[in-house]
């Protein structure tokens, strides 16, 4: 490629652009205005979303990587918007989400002297990033960005920063790209042991109760098609964790459910029956194991993951495979004899029907009183023929929603698991309809996530997003509740909300919008609001105290699970 010589906010879109980015989410600031001026001119290959917050800008950039399987790009100024981003940048972190955050800085002469506007970026963000580096001189830009990407994307995915300080912005240089494909101090895709695989089939040939357990890993490396052939051949269970929902369709034979806290009963009781465990592309959460002192002792493990550092972490090992899981499955899954387990799926068919009967159907198919949550959700997710992206936020709602919403398609559930960000849901799902134009994208929120970052509904209305918005509006900290409830002895402290009228907001920002509270009008609300072009608001007014069961008490087994108030 001939140099060009141009500047180093021109190198930065360029850049970007030769890394097949097509969508920022950015505010712009003092020490990011060359960047913004010079995207001025690349108006028509680089789409600008204008959030109402970094913190936004972070989330809408994390909703798009997840659904798209892209990187999120976010672009802030210095100081303030710099450190708007952290809490998105630690939730990238945590669910590993690919994502490259450029942040302007004061100009390098300037750097330490505490100057209007200077914070040290790298010093802040490095413990929550996978890289974090600051480009002072125009040279650098080019190089930096392409290990940016290469950084975020391969591996075990997740946040970079890049911190741009002004004059490297405004300055001249000889313009080429070079695509990373190589950085040698870090081994994105593992060496994989062909022992290890042989010890792990031989370890499944043998069992008569194994179960799988499915992370985001196999999202991630893009194994959902490995991940089924392998459970079909040997007949395998599985179940989900909260991030690895989606990578098996909701109607798969095999798929067991969710696990975890508020899973399913069968998916957490058979953890501590089954004889071999095989957990792929997940990292045994405390929110999944519970108390470990008694999780799954009686069965061999086996543990799939492209990062060694999670392998033995929380949960002993027997075999360790090391590798990317669309590389690693199928080899296992060559070794494995074909086996029908009738017996074993069985017992989780016997679990299911007592979590039905004591939880579910309370849940989905009340007869009186007030509108549940878990019907809610229901409703929504049949209305869509169980195939739009269901995005939440954080509490009662996101439990509710990756519950009982269904799927069809991979990449379909947008959350923030390991972080647990209030505020995550309404940016992410912006994000979301970026990433995924052609899918309808459900948010399902409570009136207190809604209200912390409620200002992204600028941003829906400027870009005229067709987003559907379900508020579960119990005028309570829900989840919150729900614990001082059961643990604190009824002492609703600071957890009770007075409420805006969500739809007038709504109507203010021109998004049209309604409440329902009578069960007789629900189905008719949520066709209003997917029939509506464009976005749109339902608030339901659900039971305040409403529950969601099952629950594993924090700290406790994950077979000692409260499935209601009795």
């Amino acid at each position: 490629m001939e140099k060009q010589k141009i500047t180093g906010s021109e190198a930065l879109l360029k850049s970007l652009i030769a890394e097949g980015v097509d969508t920022i989410f950015g505010y712009p600031g003092g020490q990011a205005i060359p960047i913004y001026d010079s995207l001025y001119d690349y108006r028509d290959k680089l789409k600008h979303v204008l959030v109402r917050h970094e913190q936004g800008a972070t989330h809408a950039a994390q909703g798009y990587a997840r659904v798209s399987g892209k990187v999120g790009v976010t672009l802030v100024t210095s100081g303030p918007g710099a450190t708007n981003t952290i809490t998105g940048i630690a939730d990238a972190l945590m669910d590993s989400t690919p994502m490259v955050v450029i942040a302007g800085q004061v100009p390098s002469p300037l750097l330490g002297t505490d100057a209007f506007q200077e914070v040290d970026v790298i010093g802040i963000t490095q413990p929550i990033t996978k890289w974090a580096y600051q480009i002072r001189k125009p040279e650098e830009i080019a190089w930096a960005v392409s290990r940016a990407f290469y950084i975020a994307s391969t591996g075990r995915p997740g946040p970079v920063v890049l911190d741009l300080a002004k004059d490297a912005q405004v300055g001249f240089v000889d313009y080429e790209y070079k695509k990373v494909d190589y950085i040698r101090s870090y081994q994105p895709e593992p060496d994989i042991n062909q022992d290890r695989i042989k010890a792990a089939a031989a370890l499944i040939n043998k069992a008569e109760k194994p179960f799988c357990l499915v992370g985001q890993g196999v999202l991630l490396g893009g194994a959902e098609e490995e991940l089924k052939a392998f459970l079909l051949k040997n007949d395998i269970p599985a179940g989900s964790t909260v991030l690895g929902l989606s990578a098996l369709p909701s109607d798969f034979p095999l798929n067991k459910g969710m696990l975890g806290m508020h899973g399913n009963v069968g998916p957490n009781r058979k953890t501590n029956e089954c004889d071999v465990l095989i957990a792929i592309g997940m990292r045994f959460d405390d929110r999944v194991t519970g108390d470990l002192k008694t999780y799954a002792k009686q069965a061999k493990v086996i543990h799939l993951d492209i990062d060694n550092s999670e392998i033995g972490k929380n949960v002993p090992v027997d075999v360790k495979v090391l590798g990317n899981a669309k590389h690693t499955i199928p080899m296992i899954t060559a070794l494995l004899e074909e086996r029908k387990r009738p017996e074993w799926n069985a017992e989780f068919e016997l679990d299911a029907q007592e979590e039905y009967e004591k939880v579910i159907e309370k849940e989905l198919y009340p007869m009186n009183g007030s509108l549940k949550m878990g019907e809610v959700v229901r409703k929504v997710s049949e209305a869509t023929g169980n195939d739009a992206v269901l995005v939440t936020d954080v509490g009662q709602n996101q439990m509710m929603g990756v519950r009982y919403f269904k799927y069809k398609r991979t990449r379909s559930v947008v959350t923030s698991g390991g972080l647990g960000t209030m505020g995550f849901g309404l940016p992410a799902a912006m994000g979301a309809k970026f990433g995924a134009p052609d899918r309808t994208v459900c948010f399902f929120t409570g009136d207190g996530g809604m209200q912390m970052t409620i200002q992204e509904l600028g941003t829906i209305m400027q870009e005229k997003l067709d987003v559907k918005i379900i508020i579960l509006n119990n005028n309570f900290l829900g989840m919150v509740r729900q614990w001082q409830e059961l643990f604190f002895h009824e002492r609703y402290s600071n957890t009770i909300m007075e409420n805006p009228d969500f739809v007038a907001i709504a109507k203010a920002y021109g998004i049209a919008g309604r409440t329902v509270e009578k069960r007789e009008e629900l189905d008719e609300a949520i066709a209003e609001m997917l029939n509506h072009n464009g976005a749109f608001v339902l608030v339901a007014n659900v039971e305040t105290c409403g529950m969601v069961y099952p629950m594993v008490p924090a700290g406790g087994s994950v077979t000692n699970m409260i499935l209601g108030d009795k």
